[in-house]
This record gives C-alpha cells, structure tokens and sequence, in this order.
C-alpha cells in the first residue's frame, strides 16, 4: 500500500528518536512560556529564569519521580511474567490450534486484547510472542500463513491499554491525592472545589460504557482481521526456534542454591500475595467505588511473578530481559515532568484550556481531547508523560465546560492509545521478537486505527 510507505518513509526520515522529540518539546515550551506568559512588569531575560527554574522543579518533582518508576515495573513485571514457564505453556498450547492464517489472527488478537486489559506490558510481550510462536508452529507443520498480518493481530493489545486496569490516566487518577496535586495552583478556588479526591476506577476502566467498547472492539477487530486474512497471501518463514528462558549450565553449590529453590521463593511469592489481598481488599469491596492504582498493580504482578517463574535466578534473569525496554521511560519522563513544571507553574494550562473552552462544548470536548491525545501520541509515546503533560488541560476543560471527569480522562485514554497504530514506537519490542518490518504490519494496524477511531468517537458521541 503506498499511504503505508509514505508512512514509514516519513517516520524513517524526519522524525527523530523520542528522546530527541522531548528535548525540542522543552525547548519549545521553554519559549513559548517566556514569551507568551512574561507578566508586563518582568524584564524576557528575568522571566526566563523563572521559567527555567520551574522546568527544573518539574523534572526533580518526586511524586512525578515515583510515577515514572510506577511505570517502568508495569512493563517490567509484565514482561517477566510473560517469560515464566506457565506462561510459555499456555502459548504453545493455544498455537496447537493454528491451522490457517484466519485463525491464527483471532487466535491472537482475542487474547493479546484480554492480557492488554489487565496490563499492557504483559499484553506487548504476550502478543509479540505469541505471534512468534504461531510462526513457528507454521513453519514446522508447512501450514500457509500471511505472517505479517499475524504479528499485526499480536500487536492489538495496544489500542486496548490505555482503558485498561493498567492505563496510566485511570490508575494515576484512582490514586489518593493525584488529582488534587495536579491541579493545584492549576484552578481557581471555586473550580479546585469541584476536584474530587479520587476518580475511581469504577467510573473509568471499569464502566458499563468503557467495558461496551472494549467488547465491541474484541469482537470487531478480529472480525476486521479474518476478513483480511481471507484476502492475504501466504508468506514465507524462516525463523529459529524463539527461547523463553536462559539455562545455566554451571554447577551450582552453597548459597547459591537459595536461589534456585521452589520452595524458598514460592513461599515469598505467595506471602506477598497474600500482603496484598489483606492490604488492598478494601479497594476491591465494593463494585461502584473500585480503585486500582499502580502501587497495587505492581504488588499483584510481583508477587505472580515470582511465584510462576518458581525460582529467584529465573525470575531475576526474566528481570534482566525485560529491564531493557524501559530506558525510554527512565530517561524521557524526567524531560516530560518539566515540561508540565513549566506549563503549570507559568500559566500555560491555563491558556491552552481557555483556548479549548473557546472552540468546545460538552459534547464536543471529548472528541477534541480524544482527537488531540492521538496527535500527542505521535510525538510523546507514552501514556504516562502525555498524562503529566496534557492531564491538567483537560481537567481544567472538562471542569469549565461541565463534562464529566471519567469521561474526560477515558478520552484521552482512547485518543493517546489508538494512534499506537501508527506509532511504531511500542511496535519495536514486537519487530524484535517477530522479526518482522514495520512496513509490514503497518497496512493492517493502519486498517484498525481507522476502526478504532470510528468505534471510540461513536462511544464519546453517544454513550
């Protein structure tokens, strides 16, 4: 398809890497928060300063701080736990019922999609995988498949995330306090009123109307895929076999055997489960005020993780696989944070909300903000930074036009997760692991960004 080729022609040569895309953002917001928000009686190079220390004051914001690492163990854990041995087990036995390509999308979309819900860093790995393996399986038994269009469907989980009990928007604001740090000095008295402590995750993941369209799209988009699949041409393969664990062939002796032990680390394993039911059951009591935040989606996924792997030294060797993939959040969130500094501190939110306020109304705001979060998302590939940085504007927009927060937050939920279809910055880890081109999924998840924008504007329009 030649729109897919301009596509990549266009990421390939003129757009930089993401870290060199947040540099340019700060210094873009750096001028045009000293030019646009100097006070008359301030001197441009005093105001500079000033805008210089509250891009400073962002970066080494520690809440901000905790929120990166919160991140980064969502990605890490989940990739951990998609390299135990039960997991492996359960991919190998859900390949056994490969016999074509149109299948094998289903096969793989249905259940990247489910995993993406419950975190997307399990449901990238998972899916990246899982379409490896249905690779394998196909080489190995002469089935015809269309590759490509596989290693699409494994890919899917990422239009799903951001709605998803892992999402960074959802779980930050179900977080006690979140929003009311955020905003503050952001809202007037009166609007600051209106800030609630919590938006639980009830009102947001799991609502009757974010749960429709999470089910619509698990049933449309593998619809959309076998109707594909139908009209694709068979690739060829060529792929060794992909190994989940490392083996260690040295003796071990003494210490050393602790970490080795089932026992020794399924007993901690389970003790941090059972930390976390008695911890965190008062957040799952009840059905109408449910908050997960990502302090106890970590402390679930940790404790899970140990206890699959069934062994300290798998465990820690799945860390050292999966730690790789977060250097782009340890190392652009910090730019991302001041840059929020800087658009709090001078004013600028306040600007860039009065100028939605002017062209929006209740019911057009969410399709601004969905719309806008997924042209972020091209330039600020993470749901998490694009939170730090456009989460007060929309607050503040949802607050003036009286749109509901839940529905505001989803917005930019679906908005920032939907162009991850176009992005190919998630895609890498899957690329990777499938040895496969951009270009060559790209024709497919480019089909179902289009599907998933229709099916998320509708849900804002009418739900």
């Amino acid at each position: 398809m030649r729109i897919t080729k301009t596509i990549e022609t266009i990421f390939n040569k003129y757009l930089p890497s993401p870290f060199t895309i947040a540099v340019l953002l700060t210094l873009v917001t750096i001028v045009l928060a000293t030019f646009f928000t100097q006070p008359k009686e301030v001197t441009t190079f005093d105001h500079l300063v000033k805008v210089l220390s509250f891009w400073e004051d962002g970066i080494w914001n520690s809440s901000l701080m905790v929120f990166a690492y919160q991140m980064m163990l969502i990605l890490v854990l989940g990739h951990v736990l998609v390299l135990s041995k039960p997991m492996n087990s359960l991919i190998l036995t859900l390949t056994k019922s490969v016999t074509n390509t149109t299948n094998a999308v289903v096969l793989v979309s249905v259940t990247t999609m489910i995993v993406a819900f419950f975190n997307w860093g399990l449901g990238l790995i998972f899916g990246a995988i899982l379409a490896r393996k249905v690779g394998e399986r196909a080489q190995e038994h002469n089935i015809p498949i269309n590759y490509p269009l596989v290693g699409a469907a494994g890919y899917v989980g990422l239009m799903v995330w951001h709605g998803g009990i892992s999402g960074s928007a959802p779980s930050k604001v179900a977080e006690q306090g979140h929003l009311h740090e955020m905003m503050n000095g952001v809202l007037t008295v009166d609007q600051f009123g209106q800030v609630p402590e919590v938006i639980t995750s009830s009102s947001t993941i799991f609502s009757w109307w974010n749960l429709l369209l999470f089910g619509i799209l698990l049933v449309l988009i593998p619809l959309v895929l076998s109707l594909l699949a139908k009209k694709a041409v068979p690739t060829k393969l060529n792929l060794p076999k992909y190994q989940f664990n490392k083996k260690d062939s040295e003796t071990v002796e003494g210490a050393e055997k602790l970490d080795h032990s089932s026992v020794v680390a399924i007993s901690f394993g389970v003790l941090l489960l059972i930390v976390f039911f008695i911890q965190y059951a008062k957040n799952l009591s009840s059905l109408s005020s449910i908050k997960i935040s990502p302090n106890m989606l970590n402390f679930f996924m940790l404790g899970l993780a140990i206890v699959l792997h069934g062994n300290f030294k798998s465990f820690l060797n799945a860390v050292e696989e999966a730690i790789k993939g977060t250097s782009g959040i340890l190392i652009q969130f910090p730019l991302y944070f001041g840059i929020m500094g800087i658009m709090k501190s001078s004013g600028m939110v306040g600007m860039i909300s009065d100028s939605f306020v002017a062209v929006a109304n209740e019911t057009t705001l969410p399709i601004y903000t969905f719309f806008s979060a997924g042209l972020v998302n091209i330039f600020v590939p993470s749901g998490g930074g694009q939170w730090a940085v456009q989460g007060p504007i929309v607050i503040q927009s949802a607050i003036e036009l009286g749109v509901p927060l839940p529905k505001a937050v989803m917005a930019l939920s679906y908005g920032d997760q939907i162009t991850n279809m176009l992005q190919p910055f998630w895609a890498l880890p899957l690329l990777g692991i499938t040895r496969l081109k951009a270009k060559e999924i790209l024709p497919y998840t480019l089909i179902l960004m289009l599907v998933g924008i229709l099916v998320y504007v509708l849900g804002l329009l009418l739900l």
